[in-house]
């Protein structure tokens, strides 16, 4: 179904192959992952298969890519598409229509089936991904963890034999990840071939035939399960761990710790028109790593959103170190960092984008220090090397370690990250994971909103759970 013969591409305008010499199969009935660190060539590979390497991104292709024995060099991107079904890291960036309903039937619609069939395929689908009660939602008012299953109920709808998914799991919660790997269980008993591009491990060990490893552009390793269960080898390749433990039910409960940082009395908000989502809630973030937990859709990034000052819209008291501070200027003492990095990415280069962030936050300091500062977190955040790099040219988890950058440059008293592993290796876990824990100590109030399971048990001491009371209510943010 999926074939590569000694495919070596290039991006244009750039000096160095993006993955070179790559031979791969991925048979009907078969389901590969591929790993590696971030920017060893991944998300370039996806791209190949699916026709958007070269065809969209041009640059220059040796070798030959089929899918369903068709060479993609001889077909459309348009014509590629009825092979294929791609769910991307960013899910909006595939999304065409406005409303849940609509953006699910699109596919069956341009295929020409009638209201009736195209209807009853959806409620079908829909019931199976448990997305039935936010059908007549915006897409715009989904959680990313909502967005990423619409786009895998969409690649279902299409039928497409070839299932490509990147980072699939990046958004999901810890039950929505178990019950994509029972789906995917069954999508291979129906024939499909499916390619898998993940940094967590843990989710396919009983689901995938073959494991292929990626470094600097190559494919390094190919085998069974078997050839990740070496700890050197996986910490020299940047890999995640295999064998994770769901430790959500032993963290502390954020009211039994007598160091708090963050006081909040009597919480109300609601989204214009709507009911109100908080009402009278109160609620503590104690000192150290504090996790937000909850399935998707709970609340959780709407309570970031307040917390940072970015929703306005609210009543009651915000307490930080015992001094009440006026939620007008919460944002100056508080980063927030959103799952999706491209919405934080706004200057021409990887160092302007930490410089400017340097630039807003430290008025009394010289030129120099400025520029010593920016300096050091792209060394911090193993940046340097991509200082001059236009920030949407990174890969996933670069751009995640780039706002990560800029949020702790700002040296602010609250930092919020929301779902701030998602796109990282194990590395680059690792490094996020000890920048963190430094900040804590510092003093510096740290909260993420997360279902990685290997950074709550890296990092996490407490939890707020959500929902934590009658006050607040179920409902996309």
């Amino acid at each position: 179904m999926i074939r590569l013969e000694n495919v070596t591409y290039k991006y244009p305008y750039q000096n160095k192959e993006a993955v070179k010499n790559i031979n791969l199969s991925v048979k009907s009935g078969e389901v590969v992952v591929c790993t590696g660190v971030s920017g060893c060539g991944k998300t370039t590979l996806i791209r190949l298969i699916n026709g958007l390497c070269p065809h969209y991104y041009k640059g220059e292709l040796s070798g030959n890519v089929f899918i369903c024995n068709e060479n993609t060099k001889e077909k459309t991107i348009g014509e590629l598409s009825s092979y294929t079904g791609s769910l991307f890291q960013d899910p909006e960036q595939q999304f065409f229509a406005l409303n849940v309903d609509d953006e699910l039937a699109f596919a069956l619609e341009c295929k020409g089936l009638d209201a009736d069939t195209i209807k009853k395929e959806i409620n079908k689908t829909a019931h199976e991904f448990k997305i039935q009660h936010i059908l007549s939602s915006s897409v715009n008012d989904l959680s990313e963890g909502q967005k990423q299953k619409v786009g895998l109920a969409g690649i279902i709808l299409q039928k497409a034999k070839v299932i490509i998914l990147d980072e699939p799991t990046a958004n999901l919660d810890v039950e929505s990840t178990d019950e994509l790997a029972e789906k995917i269980k069954y999508l291979k008993l129906q024939g499909y071939a499916i390619l898998i591009v993940d940094h967590r491990l843990y989710w396919t060990k009983d689901i995938a035939d073959r494991f292929i490893v990626m470094s600097k552009g190559e494919i390094v390793k190919e085998g069974d399960f078997s050839i990740l269960l070496n700890n050197e080898f996986r910490k020299i390749y940047g890999l995640r761990d295999i064998e994770i433990t769901d430790n959500r039910s032993t963290l502390a409960d954020y009211k039994n710790s007598s160091k708090n940082i963050i006081n909040i009395e009597n919480l109300s908000f609601n989204y214009k028109g709507k009911e109100n989502l908080f009402n009278n809630a109160s609620f503590t973030v104690p000192f150290g790593v504090t996790a937000i937990l909850g399935e998707n859709g709970a609340g959780k990034t709407t309570l970031a959103k307040l917390l940072t000052g970015i929703n306005k819209n609210i009543t009651g008291k915000i307490t930080i170190n015992n001094k009440e501070i006026d939620k007008k200027i919460l944002v100056k003492t508080a980063s927030l960092v959103l799952q999706n990095a491209d919405f934080q990415l706004y200057m021409k280069s990887t160092y302007d984008e930490i410089y400017m962030s340097v630039d807003v936050s430290h008025n009394n300091i010289t030129e120099d220090e400025k520029k010593e500062i920016t300096n050091n977190l792209l060394n911090q955040f193993d940046l340097y090397h991509l200082k001059e790099r236009h920030p949407q040219s990174l890969s996933g988890g670069e751009k995640q370690r780039l706002v990560i950058a800029c949020a702790v440059a700002k040296e602010p008293s609250i930092i919020i990250l929301d779902e701030p592993t998602s796109g990282l290796d194990g590395r680059n876990m690792m490094r996020i994971t000890n920048i963190l824990q430094n900040l804590a100590n510092k003093g510096v109030a740290v909260v993420v909103i997360t279902h990685d399971l290997e950074l709550i048990n890296n990092i996490c001491q407490y939890a707020i759970r959500l929902p934590f009371s009658d006050s607040l209510k179920q409902q996309a943010v």
